[in-house]
């Protein structure tokens, strides 16, 4: 009996028999766990592809999801990367999602694979892990919390839709261990098939950079991933194998699309809540979000990997959208559950000829109408929690829809404007996040509230008239979309437009709209007009003064309503009232129905029925009538009277009848009361000959026309001829008249009006003669006169009598003697005939142009003879020498013909010739006098060996009779052979001919020819000898190619054959020798030769030779056969070309400084497989980096081979996008036949360059006061380098410092009122790592000001800096001014207080030195007294109003405002005085404020005080000129007294600097020339060979870093060099730091392998000790062999301070000597005086250490080249320094050079200045102003004041002039 084993879990029921009925109910326990492809298909089921679409980016997403939010809380930069790996080379395809996240701990990485484990369901339960629980995050702005990690289902779903096995790694923070864990549908499968518990695994938890569980060669990629996991704080890797080649295939060929789909959906995530606004205008770079989600896809070789950042996609939907929006409408909904959703509707504007609504960049995606911006699409794309949900899109609102009727707008635009909703989690989605649950039901519910949002408020408004509004001003203000083109000129218009708006209009002739033109004169329809009518185009108008084309969103049409003859008028209609939807043809057919109400034409009866037709023509007599005629339109209707749109104004309808004979006009009438009844009767008699015309014409008011159209008529035309015959007369007869030709009579008739008329149709004319005849008669008849009769019966006389005489007749016959037949002629010989021409009498008859032709019909070509018969009629006709072939002696009969061209009517004239043979020579016959007797006919063709000789050969001459004619001298003469020129004659009177010699090739056939020629006859005769090859001697190999690629079989093939001596094949080859054939070569690939026989040429071919080894060049192939032998030269040439390789160029690894080049060229060599080079040069070789990064400027980026298969690449600059340091690779690539051709990477180090200068920054005391006047705090301006640190040693000459007034413009300065300021030199002992700006004046004048500083770099390259805004406030409270100063005052004493008045509205106020209000919080008084100017006596002082002679007002906040100050009525005082008022104020803080005083002049009468006033105000204002002028002159004196100063200054540099170069024995000629020529002398010396280091430096150059300490120092002796490089060669490759900071980032970099030394912890050793033979200042003895500290052969090129500290810690105090001998005794000596000795080395390389030890290898230095160029480099030659130091100095002589004509140009046109005209017009207005000035102060009492004024001015104007 079977035992089963129970399965846990199962239920036993104990039974007694089998099928026993259970007697109570029982339970049993059941398992239903989920089959795994819940979780490994659902995948399939969740992503599948939706309207056209490929959901794999989504199952992508749901992985970058999970990363963001484990990356949640980071601080720094969020990084995701997706690696797609799909080089074979690495292993089997795989897609690894990686961030940089808080990572996962064993328990968490547990729930992950738990599926549908939600963040919500996890809390509460077993699977609780020991962080804290879920809390929901708070609300930010578009929702961008990364809390989209959400249901536990999305990551399991996306890695089995994309493949079959998933491998989570991560590492959670602060823990030492990294987690693994892996599913695959594989090990489901396993586990079901074994009865395993599925659901139930093992997570490996591990050390970070251990892969030695890594043991499957397909996974090497795991290895480099699992290798970059030490260093990490924490992370989590997602690595997906068995990826599905569906999925392969997308990715690698839709790359840009996939991408593109992910930046869609983490748009907002990676560019901020506003998105990637690429737009100039915008600023978003201070809130850009920290997250980084790169792409990497690599592939098999040649394949370059791909790698792009979401953030530089930059055509992904919403990117589109943003930055085609022209304005936004923000809002707000609220829905019944509280859940907010914000939303953006974007508008993009009709723009001059097209919409700027993006359009799908997937042509899959793109729906409805394509002629409309949005078409058919939705509006919304729909967020959640700031990812896309893709197929969720939101049509439209309510509000927002186009409405039916009534639109405000133009319908487009409603589609013009795009949308986005913003939700959180409160609404549902799916779990694969493709789509919302209810959205869209939840924003359409009637409880959902729309408010609108602006600057971030939200507004209760109604959202539909907001956004109606807002939809409105877009296409007022935004649309671009009528096209106004064809300007004509600006009008004013008066036709009912406001009077505001008719001035300016611009009028156009045609406009663009919506993809249509419209032209002046272009039929249109209106629409939405009462009524609707039809017209054409006037003209087109736009409000506004515009003079070309411009693009507008209104504008009106003038139209000229049509038809025109019922509407003359024109009207005026808005543009967009023109309807777009009808036709031109639809148009027409309406006008056409308008027209057809007109009269259209005239219709003509005939009451009698006696209807004339058009052109009818009737006999003279005939009457025309009587007639009627009616008016009809093109309907057909009888009208009488015009159609008109006004009622009361008719006009009727007339008709003008005209009568014209030969349009001479012979009746005319006029009909009116037209009706329906015949109107009118018309008859006429017509008795003149010719055309009539009747014409009838429809007139309106007596005018043809109405409305510009012709109003109908008609035309009838007839023709009047003449009648029947009644008599005739007889015309002259032509004589005189020839036989048998006939002749005419010409007979008139005329009718009964004496017109010509017709014969009656039966009239049969008699002709009658007095004397009969006949042919035979007609000869007796000739040169006599005959009459004639002719009667015609019926007509009136009915005969006349006619005059005749006669001549011959025309030819008729020809006569030909001899008349018997047939004439005997020999052949050859000639004959004659005599021929007459007959008429048909007999007579002989002659002719103008009269020819008789002779043929004779022969087997031969005879000519025509002809003879002329023209005068007599008669003539000799002579046959040419008849010449017959082959007559093989008969006769022969032959036809003759005479005939006479033209003359057809005359009957040919036959003989017949009987031609015998003639006894001249005809034929030659060639034989042989052999055995054989070969007989050689005509053309014969014979066969005979090649090269043998045919003798013996003679011939025979037989005439046409076949006679032998005898052979003489002069006939053998006359025999001539084409195979010799030197026969015998004597052998041809023999008969026998030359020898012939056959052709030793055997080369088609020969022709040979015997002739014979005399003067009468030409006979020959020719055969062909065709050679025949001798028997085989030889054996020809033949290629059909002779050049072959090496790997590749010879192209065609080669055939072997047998030939005779004389190369001739002769195809003695048979099937069997095939296997006889043998060929040898050397690197033959003998296996692919084969031998075939070719029937058709008898020969042997070989095919499949090819060679697989051995060098390029000529190859000899050996070929035996039946023990012949041949040999053939093949060169063998590169193959197809297959691989690049470097063959030259820098040494690597490259480090290239940031925007410097690369001296050395890479050489690049085409190769074959085998690696030869191939000189192919239809191969292209491309150069591209591996990152977009780097930008390569070269002299070409791609270019073919040379003839020797190389390519020289060339570099400018190498710009990387940033200034930091990067590892880049060049990839060389090439192209052959559209494939590409592997070449090599070269690996470089861009590295910021320390020595450029990038940027500015600027120190100084930012909390300084700046008072007016004072003195600007110290600017401290940093030059900072390319790699951040500061760059010293720059000429303080070259900075500036900029101040204007105003804020801040920018990047640059404005061009105006800017003050530039020099920098200050620096003090002694200090640091040159700043330029500094000390002692700068502050402005005078308070307000905010801008600096800005200037470094110039050369070559017109400015370093800015930013723009720094300072505040500069009034100085310490000086004095107390008035806001405008008055005018100088005169009072009078009388009762009118306007005269009495000394000042009215003046504001004094508290300012400082410069005019600057100073007083804003001072308190206090002002004191107003009355003074005299010269501090005499106050008796007898004016009094203010009050009688008072001191007035105080109050002071309040730094002012004091006077409204009117007056002196009293009848006030004391001098008539005619001059007084000072006073002010003086008083204030507590500054008592020594200065006052204010105003002069003003006393006069007892108004009259008086008035004139003085004239003179007191013209006095001022000469004043105000005068100190302007001067002004003027001083300022124009100082700017002379500095620009000659500057001259000055610059001669004298520009002198010294010229002797100086004269010292150096430098002769300067042209300046420019010297300096290029000593530059590339130094060019020269610089790229001369010398010794280098070749020690890769990736970090010299950055930050605190000085680099190897093989590049540190350079040593010009070689033999020193190499020794101390070997002493120290373990430190070569050390990097030296300035701070221990900077050398731990090297140690972390480099993960410990590289050793640095910092130099702050390093011990400093001032002391010089000096060298061991020397004891205070004395030799202890006398050393030999030159010893040297060893540091002191050092030159360093920079930083010598910090590398002689640095090597006075690796070198010490090591000695170098000359050789091993001397450093011995020295050592020796050294010791023996008790002091210690260094180490010693040699120049020899060997090496005594400290301990004396000294010999085997490791105290040895190696040579040069074993050092591999570890050793230090040698410095330029002396000459170089010298060099460079004397063009350093000529740039400082050009540059003072320049200086120096620059201030003498400046120099010379300020004195031209200051001689213009202008000038001297001052100067002699200045004179006037004074004599003036001088006039009213005499005048007003003040003379001698002006005279020390004026002798101040006159000494000042005296100094300038002198200058001048």
């Amino acid at each position: 009996m079977e035992s089963t084993k129970l399965q846990d879990g199962s239920t036993i029921v104990l039974l007694q028999k089998e099928n026993q009925v259970l007697p109570v109910a029982t339970e049993e326990r059941i398992v239903f766990l989920p089959h795994y492809d819940t979780m490994v298909r659902s995948g399939m089921y969740e992503y599948y592809a939706s309207e056209g679409q490929n959901s794999l980016p989504y199952a992508l997403a749901e992985l970058v999801d999970n990363s963001l939010t484990a990356t949640a809380r980071i601080k720094g930069v969020r990084t995701i990367e997706i690696r797609m790996l799909f080089d074979e080379t690495l292993g089997k395809p795989a897609v690894i999602v990686l961030d940089n996240g808080c990572g996962m701990t064993s328990k968490q990485l547990n729930n992950w694979a738990v599926y549908r484990l939600s963040k919500f369901t996890r809390e509460n339960s077993s699977f609780a892990s020991d962080r804290e629980a879920y809390v929901r995050p708070d609300p930010v702005p578009r929702s961008l919390n990364s809390d989209i990690s959400y249901f536990g289902v999305g990551g399991k779903q996306a890695v089995f839709y994309m493949g079959e096995t998933t491998r989570m790694i991560s590492k959670p923070e602060n823990s030492p261990d990294v987690h693994e864990l892996i599913l695959s549908k594989e090990e489901f499968e396993r586990k079901e098939k074994n009865k395993e518990d599925i659901y139930s695994g093992f997570i490996r938890n591990r050390k970070p950079g251990d892969f030695s569980h890594v043991t499957q060669e397909d996974e090497r990629f795991l290895r480099e991933l699992i290798d970059e996991e030490p260093g990490k704080e924490s992370f989590t890797a997602v690595v997906i194998t068995g990826i599905r080649p569906e999925h392969i295939t997308f990715l690698k060929q839709d790359f840009d699309l996939w991408t593109r789909k992910l930046a869609h959906v983490y748009h907002y995530y990676i560019h901020g809540v506003n998105g990637n606004d690429m737009r100039p205008c915008y600023e978003n770079s201070d809130n850009l979000p920290n997250i980084d989600i790169q792409i990497f896809l690599r592939e098999k070789p040649p394949r370059c990997p791909r790698a792009i950042n979401l953030r530089e996609i930059d055509n992904d939907m919403q990117t589109l959208y943003i930055n085609a929006t022209a304005d936004t409408f923000e809002f707000k909904a609220c829905t019944k559950s509280h859940s907010t959703v914000e939303g953006v509707l974007r508008y993009h504007p009709f723009l001059y000829d097209r919409e700027t609504y993006p359009k799908e960049t997937d042509p899959a995606q793109e729906s409805g109408v394509q002629d409309q911006a949005r078409g058919k699409r939705p509006i919304f794309d729909c967020y959640w929690n700031g990812r896309l949900i893709p197929y969720t899109t939101v049509s439209e609102f309510d509000w927002c829809a186009r409405p039916k009727r009534g639109a405000p707008v133009a319908p487009e635009c409603y589609s013009r404007f795009s949308g986005v909703l913003f939700t959180d989690d409160r609404f549902k989605v799916t779990t694969n996040k493709l789509t919302f649950m209810d959205l869209e039901l939840q924003l359409k519910n009637k409880d959902t509230i729309f408010t609108r949002v602006v600057n971030g408020q939200e507004q209760r408004v109604k959202i539909q008239r907001e956004f109606t509004q807002w939809l409105k001003t877009c296409h007022e203000k935004l649309d671009k979309q009528v096209q106004f083109l064809g300007f004509n000129e600006i009008i004013t218009r008066t036709d009912g437009v406001p009077k505001r708006m008719q001035y300016p209009w611009s009028t156009f002739s045609s406009i663009e709209w919506d993809g249509k033109t419209f032209k002046t004169g272009q039929y249109v329809k209106s629409q939405n007009t009462q009524p609707i009518f039809n017209g054409s185009v006037v003209r087109f108008m736009l409000y506004g003064d515009h003079s070309g084309d411009v693009f507008a969103t209104g504008g009106q049409v003038e139209i000229a309503l049509e038809p025109k003859e019922l509407y003359d008028m024109t009207r005026t209609i808005p543009i967009s009232k023109i309807d777009r939807t009808t036709t031109t043809a639809a148009i027409k057919r309406s006008i056409h129905d308008e027209l057809a109400k007109l009269p259209d034409k005239l219709n003509l009866g005939w009451p009698e029925s006696n209807a004339w037709s058009q052109n009818a023509v009737r006999p003279a007599g005939t009457p025309l009538g009587p007639i009627t005629v009616d008016i009809l339109n093109k309907k057909g209707e009888l009208i009488s009277k015009l159609p008109s749109a006004n009622q009361g104004n008719v006009k009727k309808l007339t008709v003008e009848l005209k009568l014209l004979w030969h349009g001479k006009i012979i009746t005319s009438h006029i009909i009116q009361n037209l009706s329906f009844k015949p109107w009118s009767s018309f008859a006429a008699s017509l008795n003149k000959l010719g055309k009539y015309t009747l014409s009838l014409n429809a007139l309106v008011n007596e005018s043809h026309s109405f409305g510009g159209k012709q109003l109908p008529s008609y035309k009838l035309h007839f023709t009047i001829t003449e009648g029947n015959a009644t008599t005739f007369v007889v015309g002259a007869v032509s004589s005189p008249l020839h036989v048998g030709v006939p002749f005419d009579i010409p007979l008139e008739l005329r009718d009964a009006h004496d017109h010509p008329a017709q014969p009656p149709p039966d009239l049969k004319p008699v002709l009658e003669c007095r004397a009969s005849w006949s042919s035979q008669a007609c000869v007796y008849f000739l040169s006599q006169t005959h009459d004639l009769k002719v009667v015609l019966p019926g007509l009136t006389p009915d005969s006349q009598i006619v005059k005749i005489s006669l001549l011959p007749g025309n030819p008729h016959s020809l006569h030909v003697t001899p008349d018997h037949s047939p004439v005997k002629v020999e052949n050859g010989n000639s004959f004659s005939f005599n021929v007459e021409v007959h008429d048909e009498a007999g007579n002989i008859t002659a002719q103008p142009k009269l020819v008789v032709r002779c043929q004779v019909w022969s087997r031969s070509y005879l000519p025509v003879v002809v003879a002329d018969c023209s005068r007599t009629g008669a003539g000799p006709l002579a046959i040419k020498p008849i010449n017959l072939k082959n007559m093989n002696g008969n006769e022969c009969i032959l036809r003759v013909k005479f005939d006479m061209p033209g003359q057809k009517h005359i009957a040919a004239v036959l003989r017949e010739l009987k031609v015998v043979p003639s006894t001249r020579v005809s034929r030659i016959e060639v034989y042989t006098q052999t055995d054989d007797c070969l007989v050689l006919k005509d053309k014969d063709k014979i066969e005979w060996e090649a090269g043998d000789l045919i003798s013996n050969l003679y011939y025979k001459l037989l005439d046409e009779g076949g006679k032998e004619v005898p052979l003489t001298a002069k006939i053998a003469s006359m025999i001539k052979v084409n195979w010799t020129a030197d026969g015998s004659v004597a052998d041809l009177v023999q008969g026998k001919l030359p020898d012939v010699q056959v052709p030793k090739q055997v080369q088609g056939e020969h022709f040979y020819q015997v002739s014979f020629q005399d003067q009468h006859v030409s006979v020959n005769t020719s055969f062909t000898i065709v050679p025949r090859p001798d028997e085989p001697k030889h054996l020809k190999v033949t290629p059909s190619q002779s050049t072959v690629r090496m790997g590749e079989f010879l192209p065609g093939q080669i055939s072997e054959s047998l030939t005779d001596q004389y190369g001739n094949l002769t195809k003695t080859l048979t099937p069997t020798c095939v296997d006889n054939v043998t060929v040898e070569a050397e690197g033959l690939d003998k296996s692919a030769v084969a031998v075939t026989w070719q029937e058709s040429s008898c020969s042997v071919v070989v095919t499949g030779v090819r060679f697989k080894s051995g060098t390029l060049g000529i190859r000899e192939l050996c070929f035996t056969c039946r023990g012949f032998v041949a040999q053939v030269s093949i060169k063998v040439t590169a193959g197809l070309p297959a691989q690049l390789t470097l063959v030259s160029g820098p040494e690597q690894p490259l480090q290239v400084l940031n925007e410097h080049g690369i001296p050395t060229p890479f050489i690049i060599q085409l190769c074959d497989q085998f690696g030869n080079p191939s000189p192919d040069q239809r191969v292209v070789v491309a150069l591209k980096s591996s990152s977009k990064a780097l930008r390569v400027e070269t002299t070409v980026t791609s270019q073919p081979v040379d003839q020797e298969g190389k390519a020289s690449f060339t570099w400018a600059v190498l710009i990387p996008c940033c200034s930091t340091r990067g590892n880049y690779e060049l990839e060389f690539r090439g192209s052959f036949n559209k494939k590409p051709i592997r070449g090599p990477m070269v690996k470089l180090i861009v590295i910021p360059d320390p020595n450029k200068p990038v940027s500015l920054t600027v120190k100084y005391d930012t909390n300084a006061k700046l008072p007016a006047g004072g003195i600007l705090p110290v600017f401290s301006v940093t030059v900072v380098s390319d790699e951040g640190s500061p760059i010293r040693g720059f000429n303080p000459g070259a900075a500036l410092m900029w101040l204007w007034k105003g804020v801040a413009t920018g990047k640059e300065p404005p061009q105006e009122e800017v003050t530039r300021l020099m920098c200050s030199k620096p003090k002694k002992n200090e640091e040159d790592d700043c330029l500094h700006f000390r002692d700068k004046s502050i402005p005078d004048h308070a307000g905010k000001y801008t600096i800005q500083f200037a470094l110039n770099l050369g070559q017109r390259n400015i370093l800015l800096s930013e723009q720094y805004e300072i505040n500069v406030v009034a100085n310490e409270p000086f004095k107390l001014a008035p806001d405008i100063q008055p005018q100088t005052p005169a009072v009078s004493n009388t009762d009118d207080i306007a005269h009495r008045t000394l000042v009215k509205n003046m504001t004094l106020t508290i300012t400082d030195t410069y005019g600057n209000a100073a007083g804003l919080e001072l308190q206090g008084k002002v004191v107003v007294s009355i003074r005299n100017p010269n501090g005499g006596s106050n008796q007898d002082l004016p009094q203010f109003q009050d009688n008072t002679s001191t007035l105080i007002l109050s002071l309040e906040e730094g002012k004091v405002h006077i409204d009117r100050l007056a002196v009293m009525q009848n006030s004391p005082g001098h008539d005619g005085g001059v007084y000072v008022l006073h002010f003086k104020p008083e204030v507590p803080k500054y008592p020594t404020l200065a006052p204010f005083e105003l002069s003003f002049g006393f006069y007892n009468d108004a009259e008086n005080q008035q004139n003085m006033s004239k003179l007191s105000k013209k006095k001022d204002e000469l004043s105000h000129a005068i100190a302007v002028y001067k002004e003027i002159f001083n300022t124009n004196k100082e700017l002379l007294d500095l620009l000659t100063s500057r001259h000055q200054d610059a001669s004298n540099k520009e002198g010294i600097l010229k002797t100086e170069l004269g010292k150096r024995n430098i002769r300067i000629t042209d300046i420019d020339k010297v300096l290029n020529e000593k530059t590339a002398e130094m060019d020269r010396l610089r790229n001369a060979p010398r010794r280098v280091c070749t020690i890769a430096d990736p970090f010299r150059g950055h930050h605190d870093v000085l680099g190897k300490v093989g590049h540190l120092a350079l040593v010009e002796d070689d033999a020193a060099a190499v020794v101390i490089s070997w002493h120290i060669r373990g430190d070569m490759d050390c990097v030296i730091t300035r701070t221990t900071d900077a050398a731990r980032r090297i140690y972390n970099d480099t993960s410990g392998k590289q050793q640095v030394m910092p130099l702050e912890t390093i011990y400093r050793n001032q002391s010089n000790r000096p060298m061991p033979h020397m004891r205070n200042g004395r030799c202890l003895f006398a050393p030999v062999g030159n010893p040297v500290r060893a540091r002191d052969l050092l030159i360093y090129p920079e930083n010598a301070e910090c590398c002689d500290i640095v090597f006075r810690t690796i070198l010490g105090d090591t000695i170098l000597m000359d050789n091993l001998d001397s450093a011995n005794n020295y050592r020796k000596a050294v010791v023996q005086q008790n002091i210690p000795c260094p180490t010693i080395l040699t120049r020899q390389g060997e090496r005594i250490s400290a301990m004396g030890k000294f010999g085997g290898a490791q105290n040895r230095a190696p040579s040069i080249e074993r050092l591999q160029g570890l050793v230090f480099g040698a410095p330029p030659p002396q000459q170089y320094h010298t060099l460079s130091e004397q063009i350093a100095m000529l740039h400082q002589y050009r540059a003072a050079l320049q200086n120096k004509n620059l201030t003498r140009k400046e120099r010379d046109n300020h004195m031209k200045k200051l001689k213009a005209p202008d000038m001297v017009q001052k100067e002699v207005d200045m004179e006037e102003n004074l004599k003036q000035l001088e006039e009213i102060n005499r005048q007003l009492g003040t003379f001698e004041g002006v005279q020390a004024w004026w002798r101040k001015i006159n000494a000042s104007l005296l100094c300038l002039c002198i200058y001048c």
